[in-house]
């Protein structure tokens, strides 16, 4: 393959990754993904590729499909084990961002919630709502007619507006610190009453088990989400000694959420991240299985953390 060829497909890499990351919510899958469309590109006869950026779209969106219908995608997402890689701000997967429906599209809530969509409806509302494609250039990646794209488009944001309502959409960022230092304040020193007033009425969590358990573990009241973080967050000298000392606590934005990251040693060990509506907490997930966190990890690794929220833990 001439050099050329090479830095046309290099040019719009991270968008073909940040395409398959919302069609799959799995950075790693999104990366494997955008290298076979890159073999398929160099075994295509490229002068009869009037419009490389269509064509590799095309491809990259039918490879992600492809996997989202294999035998091991619905076996994984279908047990009740799977959540969305989590990326920190800044990672150009999580582009374009200029709308809010751009934003929204990359959220955990709107992830997770596409797991209940079919595979077309999920290309069609991405295609769409993150990347402006209209219907005509829908219907023609996904070989549809524009009627079943215009269809498919409005039973998507008819769950995503539900969605919408419950994760209370973009929080102010500075209150949304706020109830996130508070919560960790609560969490460490024990403070259960005062977790389960940060907590909506209707509030859930979700947690994968670091990465121990089959399905993953749920909580669907503000009492018991306050034990879960109380039992969590409390500091022992157990807890110590597993971590190899105090480890660091930080706020951070990961996929446009507030978040906490524990970080011991430089390395972040697990992610939790909050929805807020209406000035409390609706939703909290907590991941830590190693593999969902390489991606963040390296990320964190090569910027400037600022001051942690805690020292003392």
């Amino acid at each position: 393959m001439d050099n050329s060829a090479t830095d046309r497909f290099e040019a719009g890499r991270n968008r073909l990754a940040s395409l398959a990351y919302r069609l799959l919510g799995s950075a790693a899958d999104a990366e494997d993904t955008v290298q076979d469309a890159f073999l398929h590109w160099q075994a295509a006869d490229r002068q009869r590729i009037k419009v490389p950026e269509a064509w590799l779209t095309k491809v990259v969106t039918n490879l992600c499909l492809d996997r989202l219908r294999s035998a091991q995608a619905r076996r994984e997402r279908t047990a009740g084990a799977w959540l969305p890689e989590p990326l920190l701000e800044g990672d150009p997967m999580l582009g374009p961002a200029d709308t809010f429906e751009q934003r929204e599209s990359v959220s955990l809530a709107v992830l997770t919630l596409m797991e209940r969509l079919s595979p077309v409806e999920r290309a069609v509302y991405v295609l769409r709502e993150a990347f402006t494609y209209g219907h005509a250039e829908i219907a023609e990646i996904l070989g549809i007619t524009e009627s079943a794209s215009q269809q498919h488009l409005h039973r998507a944001r008819r769950r995503v507006t539900a969605a919408r309502r419950r994760s209370g959409g973009e929080a102010d960022p500075a209150s949304a610190r706020r109830i996130v230092e508070e919560f960790l304040d609560a969490a460490s020193t024990g403070r259960t009453e005062r977790l389960v007033a940060l907590l909506t009425d209707d509030a859930t969590a979700v947690s994968d088990g670091a990465g121990l358990t089959k399905t993953l573990l749920q909580y669907d009241t503000p009492q018991r989400i306050a034990a879960i973080a109380r039992a969590g967050f409390t500091p022992t000298p157990a807890k110590r000694r597993r971590t190899g000392g105090t480890p660091a606590f930080h706020y951070a934005l990961v996929n446009g959420a507030p978040a906490l990251l524990f970080v011991p040693g430089g390395q972040v060990a697990g992610a939790v991240t909050f929805d807020i509506a209406d000035g409390r907490i609706a939703t909290v997930r907590g991941i830590a299985a190693p593999a969902r966190l390489a991606r963040l990890t390296e990320a964190w690794q090569q910027h400037e953390p600022g001051t942690p929220l805690t020292t003392q833990w």
